[in-house]
């Protein structure tokens, strides 16, 4: 627990930001989001988190920070742009489970991009 006491700001909020993206993933797959038929994401969220949690000082680390949450942010954008699919999801009210877990999702990813830049923003000042 003193490690994560130890986090940078940017770093608490780039890890809150993962495990709030992968359980908005998770709501969305337990109330029949049929978006992600894996529990893939969650667990590279998951993995992430962790890894920026125990290893934070690490030169490397602040990209993988940025780098999970965009690229999983940018599948959302292309599949909302191809498909609509996620964009019905945000604006759905008739399933509250989705729409709590799409919001979770937005709201985590941009939280954990935003930690990431503040870590790298960081880490460029440090040096």
């Amino acid at each position: 627990m003193n490690r994560v006491r130890q986090l940078s700001n940017a770093a608490k909020l780039n890890v809150a930001g993962l495990v709030l993206t992968a359980f908005g993933m998770l709501l969305q797959i337990a109330a029949g989001s049929k978006l992600y038929p894996t529990f893939a994401g969650p667990i590279v969220l998951l993995a992430a988190a962790v890894i920026v949690a125990l290893w934070s000082g690490r030169r490397w680390t602040p990209y993988v920070a940025l780098l999970i949450p965009l690229v999983l942010g940018l599948g959302a954008i292309i599949a909302a742009l191809m498909t609509g699919e996620f964009i019905e999801q945000l604006t759905d009210v008739g399933n509250v489970g989705i729409l709590l877990g799409s919001l979770m999702h937005v709201v985590g990813l941009i939280a954990a991009v935003a930690g990431g830049v503040g870590m790298l923003v960081g880490r460029r000042r440090a040096g």
